[in-house]
């Protein structure tokens, strides 16, 4: 057998590619694919699997080319969030064929892709004890760690409620904040997987409201009434053409009012001292994602862009077009060592903005570390991140005293992070909050320590230092339920 390689049938493409370096360019090398067969998929639909899949049946590729699309099969599978673990490969699968060093013109090898699944654990119904603040930093440092300030409740959540990787979450909440809410995602509606909808309801009361912004703090008033009042109902078209592409349309209506008290101490709360607000917002979002993992990438890229209208039918003298846009890229530097870059900016038009659509640095997505313990409000924002990581380890261990299945198995992995951080705020009511830090160049940077683990659970603490030279220890967690 010095010039002749039998392939059996259980022999994985990985094999085939090792042994044609050794004979020929992979790129000589034909398969074509045969079948793809599931395994593990008990309660999640096959075609929406498959709708996840860079192969089909009838592929005919290049063994190189195979071995990149069932890498990214499984990284998209992977990001559905379906699964705990997810195991694609490819056989050959006639045990006759025998290739040689200097491969016939036209030869092709037959291969069946087997996708092994591990299905997640679904169905989530448990207690809410949870803090109300913006992030466990400001609690921790600035509201000491005052226990009145937590909500607490019930949470019902089904990830795959009839296995076609719909969504359905149910919140009941007391406490800081009284909220009800309810979610319902559908990720496709018709035959061809690429149109899908979202409807969500909320309706909360609070009796302590954060009703202005003084030196990048928020500042709370409090009563033993109902302060401020919140309801919003949205309706998302989304729009899916292939697997990296997504498109959603929303429209939703929003209904807010307060308490005079409140009105009286920031008339600008929802301008010329109004306690209410109703209005239609309209928006569009385009986003590229194309990352190896949606929780904590390594590799890819992603882009997205949103327009938005707000303040529609609102019977009050005020509309804010708004524009934003997210570009991020993550690339393997060497060996255990990887880099991210994260730009993202703000655009809000309009003569006049209330106080409660104001946003800038520190209020959702749009984190700066270093400045977790601040809100820069503002009309117009840039921001840059920029992470140096170094896998410490990565591994998957099974555990085999847990009778369920879907938490038997432990991924972990750990991560030492070097960052570095510039942000800008542009606001023209900076001089009205005094704010200190909008209409500056910001900067930060500091070491960190990111776990990896349960159910795409990612835990961050970090130590950095902030253009004012002021230090600090933060702890961040997200979690993908």
């Amino acid at each position: 057998m010095a010039d002749t390689v039998r392939i059996k049938e259980t022999t994985p493409v990985s094999a085939i590619v090792q042994e044609t370096r050794q004979a020929t360019p992979v790129n000589d090398s034909l398969v074509i694919v045969r079948s793809v067969r599931l395994t593990g998929n008990f309660r999640t639909r096959t075609r929406i699997v498959l709708r996840e899949m860079a192969v089909h049946v009838g592929d005919t590729l290049r063994v190189s080319q195979l071995a990149e699309k069932l890498t990214w099969s499984q990284r998209n599978i992977n990001n559905t969030n379906l699964f705990v673990t997810v195991d694609v490969d490819a056989c050959v699968t006639n045990p006759d064929f025998e290739y040689k060093p200097v491969i016939p013109p036209g030869a092709i090898q037959p291969v069946d892709v087997e996708v092994v699944l591990k299905e997640r654990w679904y169905l989530f119904a448990f207690p809410v004890f949870d803090i109300a603040d913006r992030n466990f930093n400001e609690w921790w440092y600035e509201r000491g760690r005052d226990l009145r300030r937590t909500v607490y409740g019930g949470y019902l959540s089904h990830r795959n409620l009839t296995g076609n990787g719909d969504r359905l979450n149910v919140a009941l909440e007391s406490g800081f904040t009284r909220r009800a809410a309810l979610t319902y995602q559908l990720p496709y509606l018709d035959k061809a997987q690429r149109t899908g909808m979202r409807f969500d309801l909320s309706y909360s009361t609070n009796k302590d409201v954060s009703y202005r912004t003084q030196a990048d703090k928020w500042v709370y008033t409090r009563a033993e009434r109902t302060l401020r009042e919140r309801f919003n109902a949205g309706f998302t078209l989304t729009y899916r053409n292939s697997f990296y592409n997504y498109n959603g349309f929303e429209v939703r209506y929003v209904r807010n009012w307060i308490a005079d008290t409140v009105a009286s101490l920031n008339p600008g709360y929802y301008l010329d001292g109004n306690n209410h607000q109703r209005y239609l917002s309209l928006s569009y979002t385009y986003r590229y994602d194309k990352r190896d993992n949606v929780a904590y990438p390594l590799r890819g890229k992603v882009f997205q862009v949103s327009v938005g209208q707000s303040g529609l039918f609102s019977g009050a003298n005020w509309s804010v077009t708004s524009l934003n846009a997210d570009y991020s890229r993550f690339l393997p530097v060497r060996g255990p060592l990887y880099y991210g870059v994260g730009l993202q900016g703000q655009l809000t038009l309009g003569k006049r903005q209330p106080y409660s659509s104001l946003r800038g640095i520190g209020i959702g997505p749009n984190v700066m570390r270093g400045y977790e313990l601040y809100v820069i409000d503002g009309q117009h924002m840039g921001l840059m991140r920029n992470s140096l990581r170094y896998q410490l380890f990565n591994v998957r261990k099974q555990l085999s005293w847990v009778p369920v299945r879907q938490f038997n198995t432990l991924p972990l992995a750990a991560y030492l992070t070097l960052f570095g951080d510039l942000g800008y705020i542009r606001s023209n009511v900076a001089a009205q909050y005094e704010s200190r830090l909008a209409n500056k160049l910001l900067y930060s940077t500091g070491l960190g320590l990111d776990v990896v683990t349960f159910y795409n659970v990612v835990g961050r603490f970090s130590y950095s230092v902030n253009r004012q030279g002021q230090t600090g220890i933060f702890f961040n967690v997200t979690r993908s339920l």
